[in-house]
């Protein structure tokens, strides 16, 4: 299992249109095959700035599998127009756990 890590900053002002907007999108990430689960949190101190953490099967069920479908271009105009700049995306492989 991989943990996807995205840091998505939000325009000031729109954060609750995003938020609308996302429980829309979750349903569509949530579906795909090697989906395993995901958190959205809110910036205390940056409040434009979240957190999405997805855990995924494997790093091709979210770049391969997710990205190359149909699903993801709904994902994407629901989305994407909310981030200034666009989010840097990463994967990590868990080393260690308490």
């Amino acid at each position: 299992m991989i943990l996807e890590h995205a840091l998505l900053p939000v325009m000031p002002g729109l954060e609750g249109e995003f938020e609308a907007a996302f429980d829309e999108a979750r349903h569509i990430i949530a579906a795909m095959p090697g989906f395993v689960d995901l958190t959205l949190s809110r910036g205390i101190e940056s409040p434009s700035t979240y957190l999405l953490l997805v855990h995924w099967q494997s790093v091709e069920a979210h770049e391969v599998g997710f990205r190359g479908s149909p699903e993801y271009e709904r994902w994407r105009a629901l989305l994407h127009r909310f981030y200034e700049p666009f989010p840097v995306v990463e994967h990590f492989a868990e080393v260690a756990h308490a």
